[in-house]
């Protein structure tokens, strides 16, 4: 069961997929975050889908900018922006009679969306994050200098050139040659064909977004966590040695799995591991949320 639902962020349309439980009555309810230039029929759809069918209320959306909502400029990935979508979000899922409390997921980069709404805010009840990106921004400028700050840089002159002419300047999303925002073999097998190649996704990044993605730091967000935390990670995923950082700084109620031998994006979309994440999802969200 899927309703179409739809909110305003200043002044701007947003639209999302409301995932619901067969049974009747309160559930508890997330929002789920996803992966940089994703939309709703990608990874959140997934998650959003598998906690529905485990009594879990999720909600995957359009980011401001992204897919069916509106928004300017587009293919933004600026994390206050994101960060504002959720809190949104989660404002909504408040207000509906069939919510007993809410709680945030994400995956993937949308982990570092969630973690920091989740930081902002005392009625979060729970957290659950499944391979995050946990950027440290500290770490990636110390061991590249020149390129770290040459990034920021070409973000914040894009963003002056749009600024100054309207023209978004964008690269691809995802590509093996070239200028690209995600440029491995693996983001290439997802994002680049039909496993998520769906129609309300567009292969672009807006260059500007450089100015605020490249400095985002995701660690900062782990001492202010009073919300207990399930992380779920894999040995091949993505900053594993980042994901034991964050755990190690949670100052609450915290569990970590690790399940063996899984890439990134194979939690993106391998009927096995979304549903060995969406177990443990549910059962955190069903103890702190219910």
């Amino acid at each position: 069961m899927t309703e179409r639902i739809r909110f305003e962020v200043e002044g701007s349309s947003v639209v999302g997929d409301l995932h619901l439980p067969t049974a009747p009555g309160q559930h508890p309810a997330v929002v789920v975050a996803g992966p940089m230039t994703s939309v709703k029929e990608q990874v959140t759809g997934v998650y959003a889908a598998a906690l529905a069918r485990r009594g879990i209320t999720a909600l995957a959306i359009d980011h401001r900018g992204y897919g069916e909502s509106e928004g300017e400029p587009r293919q933004y990935e600026h994390w206050g922006r994101k960060i504002a979508d959720l809190h949104a979000a989660l404002d909504h899922l408040k207000s509906r009679e069939d919510v007993s409390g809410v709680g945030l997921a994400g995956v993937c980069l949308g982990s570092g969306y969630a973690a920091t709404a989740a930081s902002q805010r005392q009625d979060i009840r729970a957290l659950g994050l499944v391979v995050g990106y946990y950027r440290d921004p500290a770490a990636m400028r110390n061991a590249d200098p020149d390129g770290f700050d040459a990034k920021v840089a070409e973000g914040r002159a894009a963003r002056e050139h749009y600024e100054a002419t309207g023209e978004v300047v964008t690269i691809p999303a995802v590509a093996l040659d070239g200028d690209a925002a995600m440029q491995t073999a693996e983001l290439f097998d997802y994002y680049g064909t039909s496993r998520a190649g769906v129609a309300n996704y567009t292969n672009a990044f807006a260059v500007m977004s450089r100015e605020h993605f490249v400095p985002f730091d995701v660690q900062q967000a782990a001492p202010k966590l009073r919300q207990p935390v399930l992380m779920i990670h894999g040995e091949n995923a993505l900053s594993r040695h980042w994901a034991r950082q964050f755990h190690d700084a949670l100052p609450g109620e915290k569990s970590m799995h690790w399940l063996d031998g899984a890439s990134q994006v194979a939690f993106y979309d391998s009927p096995d591991l979304v549903a060995q994440a969406a177990d443990l999802l549910a059962a955190h969200f069903q103890r702190h949320l219910a």
